[in-house]
């Protein structure tokens, strides 16, 4: 390792609070979230009847007649995809109800769809039960149909329905609070009462994690193209915030806050489609594989996770436009990650010009960490004696005790000990992946340049794209 003396004599200080850690750390249901990484949403009501993104709220309830419907087969495709769950529009801004609300009159149960006695809610709940799929619910609070709404009774109404959802639907993931706030049917806007709003889910189901633009527990990533931030922190401050209007701008969300006081992570909502709703004119316009792995590489691959719309079609299926871009998307992540080429390689933790093994780097397994110190410059390598063709490293840092790097260096070496390449980052996050021109490699070098505390990492790992998938 000659090279090694090249960094003996270039030793840094880190720039690293010494003070203990206290920074925000996830709940144990959001780590359970970080996991999931892929999961589907699903946009179903009038508007797939209507041709609408937007309903008005006036639309008569037997538009709504899905004759087909097949919640299982929705939970078949989103298997197919790899996705780990579906999250469903109970109710959109329109006000209607995929379930039979007793606070509506604007539901299910006024429809022509099993002569009133479907329940959407109710099959898809347990079809995910019966699939192995998590549930999910998004529910607007804007209501454009709800003779309530702009009063404070609605936000009785809304508690209310929302204490329907987890007492009838239950065990429920993730609950999705759209932030819109237009006017209802009598021309007034509401003031929602979120402290209530969230009291009321914290009662119910303490182990459903809340999305809005500024959770309690996950955020908006700032945008509906499914990207995050190149820097992407999991903290960001929200004293003073609310959802929608009163959120911070889509900068901030996009990247977060570096000293954000809760641990709030990104997530990356889009589309397959053009649309959120299902329009048959868009059948053609549906997302490639390739389309959406590069999605994946920019929000996954940035710490965040990623919920990938599907909307049914007015039959009450997915098409097979969709379904055959999501196996095929499947594909493109298999093949592209199926072989970590430096799995179990010889591994180094080199502090000082002291050299010692560092086996966690490159175990496959994500509960052994290998730790920077919090004092003087250090890298942590893996090593075969060969080269491998590369052109793609993924980065895992342990995000159960905060996230710490704030900048860090990769060097790539061939077996001659010949630097190759060199690459700089800043957040790395539950997930980094680094995608770059392929390289013959048989070192990979990674020294964290500059930490707010102790920084673990759980895994370093290599990988050959097909060269049409990788964005440099």
């Amino acid at each position: 390792m000659k090279r090694t003396l090249l960094f003996a004599t270039a030793v840094l200080l880190i720039q690293i609070s010494y003070a203990q850690n206290n920074f925000p750390k996830p709940s144990p249901q959001q780590l359970a979230w970080h996991n999931m990484e892929l999961y589907l949403f699903m946009h179903f009501g009038p508007n797939t009847f209507t041709n609408l993104e937007w309903g008005k709220g006036t639309e008569k309830e037997e538009v709504f007649n899905p004759t087909n419907l097949d919640c299982d087969q929705w939970c078949r495709v989103a298997k197919a995809a790899g996705a780990k769950g579906i999250i469903i529009t109970a109710k959109h801004h329109d006000g209607f109800c995929l379930w039979p609300s007793k606070y509506s009159t604007h539901t299910v149960r006024e429809s022509k769809w099993k002569n009133g006695k479907g329940d959407v809610l109710k099959e898809l709940s347990a079809a995910c039960k019966r699939n192995g799929l998590k549930f999910g619910v998004y529910i607007s609070p804007w209501d454009r149909n709800h003779p309530d709404y702009g009063t404070a009774k609605y936000n009785d109404v809304f508690v209310n329905m929302m204490t329907e959802i987890f007492t009838k639907y239950g065990p429920i993931c993730e609950l999705w609070w759209d932030g819109a706030n237009g006017e209802g049917p009598n021309g007034k806007k509401q003031e929602y009462d979120w402290k209530r709003f969230k009291a009321t889910v914290r009662k119910l189901s303490p182990h459903t994690v809340i999305f809005s633009d500024v959770g309690p527990d996950i955020r908006w990533c700032g945008n509906e193209s499914g990207t995050a931030g190149i820097t992407n922190w999991n903290t960001l401050n929200t004293d003073g915030f609310t959802p929608g209007a009163g959120a911070p701008s889509t900068d901030t969300l996009n990247a977060g806050n570096r000293d954000g006081k809760y641990w709030i992570p990104a997530e990356c909502d889009v589309s397959i489609r053009p649309g959120w709703f299902y329009h048959k004119e868009e059948d053609s316009k549906v997302k490639t594989p390739e389309q959406l792995f590069s999605l994946y590489l920019k929000s996954v691959g940035r710490g965040a996770n990623l919920l990938l719309n599907v909307p049914p079609d007015d039959r009450g299926l997915i098409t097979g436009y969709d379904s055959a871009a999501l196996i095929g998307f499947r594909k493109l992540r298999e093949n592209s990650f199926r072989k970590n080429l430096f799995a179990h390689a010889d591994t180094y933790h080199l502090f000082g010009g002291i050299l010692k093994k560092a086996p966690a780097a490159s175990d496959g397994n994500f509960n052994t960490i290998e730790n920077f110190t919090a004092s003087n410059r250090e890298s942590v390598g893996v090593e075969w004696k060969q080269n491998k063709k590369i052109n793609c490293v993924v980065l895992y840092e342990n995000i159960r005790k905060g996230q710490l790097c704030e900048a860090f260096q990769l060097l790539l070496f061939d077996k001659n000990e010949k630097l190759v390449k060199e690459i700089h980052g800043t957040t790395i996050g539950r997930k980094r992946i680094i995608t770059f021109p392929a390289t013959d490699v048989a070192t990979i070098e990674l020294t964290i340049e500059k930490q707010k505390y102790i920084t673990g990492i759980t895994e370093i790992e290599g990988y050959l794209l097909d060269d049409n998938l990788v964005e440099h």
